[in-house]
């Protein structure tokens, strides 16, 4: 029952957050990132970690920042994914959540989200948040702050 009951609270969530998007005219953009972001999640999972990385500015202005490392440039970013996640075990299965999501202007966007990965041994999570622009490939994410909540004991 509980599980229903989150279920359900979850699902109203999405539509509360999509009737704001409609209200306030930035539906087309915010969908447009919210496949963004959700065409990285089934990459993801499907083991792709280059196609995941079409989310990203192919730029060397591309940040990622995760605990105290700073990273730079779209093919280092993909360098530390692919020595972190070598095998699909590492990789588990990813799920992004609570996505918040406002344009700050006609070429950039804000992301707030939940990120959960799914392992054998253990299920990581944090928080995400994302800075996006248009670029002539789309929407992209340039800047990415990534943390890791600490492990349940």
């Amino acid at each position: 029952m509980k599980s229903l009951w989150l279920a359900l609270l979850l699902v109203l969530s999405a539509a509360i957050l999509d009737a704001a998007d409609e209200k306030s005219g930035n539906a087309p953009i915010i969908s447009e990132i919210r496949a963004v972001l959700r065409a990285q999640q089934e990459a993801w999972n499907r083991g792709d970690i280059d196609s995941f990385m079409n989310g990203y500015a192919r730029a060397d202005t591309t940040v990622f920042v995760s605990g105290d490392e700073v990273m730079r440039g779209w093919q280092t970013v993909r360098d530390r994914y692919l020595k972190k996640y070598s095998d699909r075990a590492k990789m588990g299965t990813l799920t992004f959540a609570d996505l918040e999501i406002e344009q700050l202007g006609p070429d950039s966007a804000v992301a707030l989200g939940r990120w959960e990965l799914k392992r054998a041994s253990d299920s990581p999570h944090g928080r995400f948040t994302l800075i996006l622009r248009k670029t002539p490939d789309g929407w992209r994410i340039v800047h990415d702050h990534t943390s890791a909540a600490a492990p349940a004991s």
